[in-house]
């Protein structure tokens, strides 16, 4: 699809997109940034991208707007409820990336079993040189690991970890056609697992969901992994937790206020610490870049879009 620029723009940018993805939104629909927009009228297409908000606001800025495009799975950044209430529809970008989230989730699981990175920060520490001696770990043979949230992701990272010899347990809203045994509440699922994985969505309906109770339940032996949103877990329960060894240890993608991580955990060497990357790789962002467009042409084309929410 080429764009004449002499029409009214039709596409716009609400920011929080990758370089390459901005490139191609300006090449192929002479999409501007909302702020560099002269005039709203006949813009129907707005892209956003995770770090950015799609909300009443711009909303109310764009008249005309008739779909949204997110660059990313998890939409909890744009105000759904609103844009339903508007007549405008949603899509994201699943399954692309579902590989590279379960990938990560699963040597997440395997570092704070075995300390991987820990015993990284060891070596260079010059510990080992000085005679010191690197703490024993546990097997991911045999250990129960929790799956919360067995959608596509959970369940990849399931069938991952399965095939390292863990024992999967899971909760969803309702059971699922699978092998794995099913727990009815967070909680529950909690008390039964040695590491307990967040793969649920982010949103109002998963705010707070791994609170004191879920990380009590969990226990001074259990870890928490969390490559879903940061808002899922308590962030200050968590920080709680882990300073009274209520729990052994994390591993941590995403965070509540990102970039922006807890003071309190920079210096513990019980939690892994990673930059939201749980679908950083070229593969995955190229192939969620080429999904957007598939919308926004599709949209533009038809009215509909390839990958709606909802």
């Amino acid at each position: 699809m080429t764009t004449d620029t002499q029409h009214p723009v039709r596409v716009v940018q609400l920011g929080g997109l990758m370089p390459f993805v901005r490139a191609w939104l300006t090449e192929r629909y002479a999409a501007p940034e909302l702020a560099d927009l002269e005039d709203p009228a006949g813009v129907v297409v707005a892209v956003v991208g995770g770090g950015a908000r799609a909300g009443a606001a711009e909303m109310d800025a764009l008249p005309d707007l008739r779909a949204i495009v997110n660059f990313g799975v998890g939409y909890d950044n744009v105000d759904v409820a609103e844009a339903g209430r508007r007549g405008i529809v949603v899509s994201n970008t699943p399954d692309v990336l579902t590989d590279a989230v379960a990938d990560l989730a699963a040597f997440l699981v395997v570092d704070v079993l075995r300390g991987i990175t820990a015993a990284d920060r060891f070596v260079r520490s010059g510990a080992w040189a000085r005679g010191e001696k690197p703490r024993l770990t546990r097997d991911v043979r045999g250990a129960v690991v929790g799956v919360l949230g067995l959608g596509r992701i959970g369940t990849a990272a399931a069938e991952r970890l399965e095939a390292f010899g863990a024992e999967i347990h899971y909760h969803s809203r309702s059971p699922k056609d699978v092998a794995w045994t099913y727990h009815d509440s967070p909680v529950a699922l909690a008390k039964a697992s040695d590491v307990l994985v967040v793969l649920t969505p982010g949103g109002a309906g998963t705010d707070g969901l791994v609170d004191a109770a879920v990380l009590d339940a969990l226990g001074p032996d259990g870890y928490l992994v969390n490559v879903a949103r940061g808002s899922v877990v308590d962030e200050p329960a968590l920080v709680a937790a882990l300073e009274a060894g209520r729990i052994a240890g994390a591993g941590l993608d995403v965070f509540a206020d990102e970039p922006h991580v807890p003071p309190a955990l920079l210096d513990r060497d019980d939690v892994v610490l990673l930059p939201h990357v749980g679908s950083a790789t070229v593969e995955t962002r190229e192939a969620m870049g080429r999904l957007v467009l598939d919308n926004v042409d599709a949209f533009l084309d038809r009215g509909e879009l390839v990958t709606p929410v909802g």
